[in-house]
């Protein structure tokens, strides 16, 4: 999902200032600080000293790798937390990060892993194999009820450990042989299995750190905090002012900080597109996280230097609750999404370069052809509506679609809100909250349809259809089917590509005909980003790392 800030060398309001009144007077800060101030703006300053100030979507949920979710707590995370793996900016193929080698069994089922000797954790102590294998027994454990569980299921014994089958974790293949060598054992051959494990969920954390302040197993210890995050990427926590910045500095004990060339970024949270843009032609941060609809066209048509449209593997949908009359009615939901003009909402409502999406997979993955189908059949809805009990919408039972505060969010809402006054004659009320408050709602099954989004973790299509299978922590639409699980996990047992292919494009056409989800359209990432970012490398999977990153003055 993807949310926003901003603010100069300190926070634009005093942190006991009400997050209500800051929100008011921020746009009055910036038009007095643009016109009356001659002080040196943030960018300008962050050039000479090297400081990045970059928004960064709403306010973070946590900083913990084994628990955020979202794409702006995921940017944390790549500065803190260092991967066994990492990736070439260009390229993404697998380099050395944490593991300076690996070696991968014939059958590619074995992946041995050297932990390099000059691994460091912030404190001093060294990085050492078995901080992996602690890490993995922590989100596999259930009492942390980690969404992100799901992608180690790749590891042989992880699934059942997981779902509470064994508490033996030494039947989990994740073994340390010694201080450097971690050997790891996955159920069945994953081409992707390196790229995987660039997401937060596989980078490892410090265990000693976590359980000194708390139960290392339940959510919620306040070791993510400055002073008590011990982390292991080439920044450290310093500063983390809750809806005003997050700072980062360069750690003086990272294994490859002599190519970390930043010395600190400063990450701003904001649910305003409007602020970042304005914070933005105010010098205030480097980079946007979005940018408002309305200054898309006009910056296009002037060749702006700063208006950057990367293509992304990412799709909004909407999620539509199972468990809620009367979506519990697959004939209602399909009506629902045969009825959202997909189309229009690309060309005519979100410039930019988004694309209608009939299916939830993005035809951009190489060797994945999605389902072809039909997505937009008002007449075929209304006839399913009528089968479903409510002809023309009469007796319909209310239904609200909930979103997070985002203009993006609201005007495709709306736009469908119309959609399907016209098409099938219902009303649909309109909800937006704080993302946080979205994504517990989300977690806790209270809402009808939900909008939101998901974005590649890897470049293969079980990076999307994983999620609805019956063990995945992200589904949260209580829509299951043993019959997709099958599907799923004979495409995890099919060596042949194309024929693997097919099989996981069969099980994306049953998700989309029994209709717990809906998609809208693939995104693109619309943003402002200054000239004197070098080194910045957009990928597919909207990852960042932040060592290839650089200033210098216009």
């Amino acid at each position: 999902m993807k949310f926003f800030r901003l603010v100069p060398a300190a926070p634009l309001f005093p942190l006991r200032l009400p997050r209500l009144f800051a929100a008011i007077l921020l746009p009055l800060f910036l038009l007095t600080f643009t016109a009356c101030s001659k002080r040196e703006s943030a960018v300008i300053r962050g050039n000479r000293e090297g400081v990045l100030h970059l928004s960064v979507g709403s306010e973070p949920g946590d900083l913990d790798p084994q628990i955020v979710t979202g794409l702006g707590d995921a940017k944390l995370v790549q500065a803190l937390f260092e991967p066994l793996v990492s990736f070439e900016p260009v390229t993404l193929k697998p380099v050395p990060a944490l593991a300076e080698s690996w070696d991968i069994s014939r059958d590619g089922l074995t992946y041995t892993f050297h932990i390099r000797a000059a691994a460091k954790w912030s404190n001093g102590d060294p990085i050492v194999a078995q901080d992996c294998v602690d890490s993995w027994r922590r989100i596999l454990t259930p009492s942390l009820a980690a969404d992100y569980a799901y992608f180690l299921y790749l590891i042989r014994g992880a699934e059942a450990f997981n779902k509470g089958k064994t508490t033996d974790f030494s039947t989990v293949a994740a073994k340390a042989t010694d201080a450097h060598t971690l050997v790891v054992q996955l159920t069945h051959p994953a081409p992707y299995f390196l790229q995987i494990l660039l997401n937060s969920c596989w980078r490892p954390v410090n265990f000693k750190s976590i359980a000194a302040v708390g139960d290392p197993y339940r959510r919620g210890q306040p070791w993510t905090r400055p002073g008590k995050l011990v982390s292991s990427g080439p920044f450290v926590l310093k500063e983390w002012s809750p809806h005003q910045r997050i700072v980062v500095e360069k750690s003086p004990t990272y294994w490859d900080r002599a190519h970390v060339r930043l010395n600190a970024v400063h990450f701003y949270p904001t649910d305003s597109i409007d602020a970042e843009e304005r914070a933005f032609r105010a010098g205030q941060v480097h980079t946007t996280w979005s940018l408002p609809l309305s200054k898309v066209a006009p910056l296009q048509r002037e060749n702006s230097p700063n208006l950057r449209i990367d293509p992304i593997l990412e799709t909004y949908f909407f999620r539509l609750n199972v468990r809620r009359a009367p979506l519990d009615n697959a004939l209602v939901r399909r009506a629902l999404a045969l009825s959202i003009d997909r189309q229009t909402i690309a060309d005519k409502i979100l410039p930019g370069g988004r694309r209608p999406a009939p299916t939830f997979v993005p035809p951009l993955l190489k060797g994945y052809t999605p389902p072809d189908r039909k997505a937009y059949d008002p007449e075929a809805a209304r006839k399913l509506l009528v089968e479903a009990g409510y002809p023309g919408g009469k007796g319909l039972p209310p239904i609200e679609i909930l979103y997070n505060n985002n203009e993006i969010l609201r005007v495709v809402c709306e736009a469908v809100q119309q959609m399907w006054r016209r098409e099938l004659g219902i009303e649909v009320g309109l909800v937006n909250q704080e993302y946080k408050v979205v994504f517990a709602n989300r977690r806790a099954g209270d809402y009808q349809l939900l909008l939101g989004s998901w974005t590649a973790d890897y470049l293969d299509a079980t990076t999307f259809l994983d999620m609805w299978r019956s063990g995945s922590g992200n589904n949260h639409t209580g829509w299951t089917d043993p019959a997709y699980d099958a599907l799923a996990q004979r495409a995890d047992d099919t060596v042949d590509p194309a024929a693997r292919a097919a099989l996981l494009a069969q099980a994306e056409a049953l998700v989309l005909d029994a209709a717990p989800i809906a998609p809208v359209y693939f995104n693109s990432h619309v943003y402002l980003l200054s000239p004197a970012v070098k080194g910045w490398q957009p990928t597919p999977t909207d990852h960042t790392d932040f060592r290839y990153v650089w200033l210098e003055a216009n």
